[in-house]
């Protein structure tokens, strides 16, 4: 397979600016998905790296070789779209092995590949079918295999579930993820979906209006997203955000009162914020614990019940505030309700929307608790 690296990369339309300077890398073998809203950037970005849209500035690398003057077909690469753009006259063995055939490869030699391809895909039993008698998801396969047969150096998927149903699509995420542990193959996937995103990626990265707001494993942007944006962008349902005024703020962390005269001590590092200063307070809807007195209440306005599990939705303050809780509450709506949190999982964020930073990942965090170590055993 190849890596890929982007550097400073740029793209506008006229005076339009669509993509703002890039640095990236993909090493070899990662799965890696562009993740953000409509009109983000990241399927032009995709079509850059693919050389099917051109850069305003900076470089594309493949294995450390500047490819911005190849063409797409010198590129090594195979693209995967959202439309399956398959023959509909063609068999969906002919439809695999058509590039191929251009490409001038023997017909022994294309039916080896196209075999192999239908073997992973479980192709096998529709080899001699046409368009028109398969499936999406099926069809969505016939696309993909044709990607394969080439044994190109990078995949890259441009939202290829987002016309199939959400079964099938659950269904094709198992399959790519299954593809790609078979393959070994180095993938790139946008999507608009960070459910696709933190299901099937080792790296995500986070776009918005042309910039990477982060890269990260979905954990890593799940549990320290850098910002506000990426903190709302990850998770599902999406986290909560309360205002919060800054009581204290020292070494150990950051005490903030809360909506309803409620306090909480964060553990995030408080250096840059000041007494009296208006930050917001993140919650995952997963980490709010409905409790008999905790900090927080509200009525509930909508009650979601998903079997295992019951989505509240509680007002608060004129604020819809999203609760995870047991299948099984009672809870009617109109019922008022009291909730809490653990303070290690919530996070604060500044006006311009940046996240303080966790204790835990603080550089002299470590520091800090060998010294509070170190204090106890003089003590003792």
């Amino acid at each position: 397979m190849a890596t890929l690296q982007l550097n400073q990369v740029t793209k506008s339309f006229g005076d339009t600016h669509v993509i703002k300077g890039v640095d990236l890398e993909v090493k070899d073998r990662e799965f890696v998905v562009f993740v953000g809203p409509s009109g983000c950037g990241k399927s032009t970005l995709l079509r850059m790296i693919a050389g099917l849209e051109s850069t305003s500035s900076g470089d594309l690398l493949i294995d450390g070789q500047r490819i911005n003057d190849l063409g797409p077909a010198e590129r090594g690469l195979a693209m995967v779209f959202q439309s399956y753009a398959l023959y509909p006259h063609m068999t969906v063995e002919d439809n695999m092995g058509f590039s191929l055939k251009l490409a001038g490869v023997s017909a022994s030699e294309r039916r080896k590949k196209v075999d192999e391809a239908a073997r992973i895909l479980q192709l096998d039993p529709l080899l001699k079918r046409k368009p028109k008698a398969l499936s999406g998801g099926q069809r969505q396969r016939v696309a993909i295999g044709r990607a394969i047969v080439r044994n190109p150096s990078i995949f890259l998927f441009d939202e290829p579930l987002s016309n199939l149903d959400a079964a099938l699509r659950v269904q094709m995420r198992i399959e790519l993820a299954r593809l790609h542990e078979e393959l070994q193959a180095t993938m790139i996937y946008v999507t608009h979906d960070q459910i696709e995103a933190m299901t099937m990626a080792d790296k995500i990265v986070v776009l918005q209006g042309g910039i990477v707001e982060q890269v990260g494993s979905p954990m890593e942007l799940y549990h320290h997203p850098r910002n506000r944006f990426v903190a709302g962008f990850i998770g599902s349902p999406k986290m909560n955000f309360l205002p919060a005024t800054v009581r204290s703020a020292g070494t150990q962390g950051v005490e903030v009162g809360l909506p309803g005269g409620g306090t909480a001590h964060i553990p995030v590092v408080g250096s840059e914020v000041a007494e009296g200063q208006a930050l917001e307070l993140g919650v995952r809807p997963e980490h709010l614990q409905l409790t008999g007195k905790g900090p927080l209440s509200g009525r509930v306005s909508v009650l979601e019940r998903l079997g295992g599990q019951t989505s509240l939705y509680v007002e608060m303050d004129g604020e819809l505030i999203t609760l995870m809780a047991d299948g099984d509450v009672t809870y009617r709506v109109g019922d008022e309700v009291h909730f809490g949190f653990e303070p290690g999982r919530a996070h604060l964020f500044t006006a311009d929307g940046m996240a303080l930073e966790s204790l835990e990942r603080h550089p002299l965090a470590s520091l800090t608790r060998q010294d509070n170590r170190a204090a106890n055993e003089v003590g003792a």
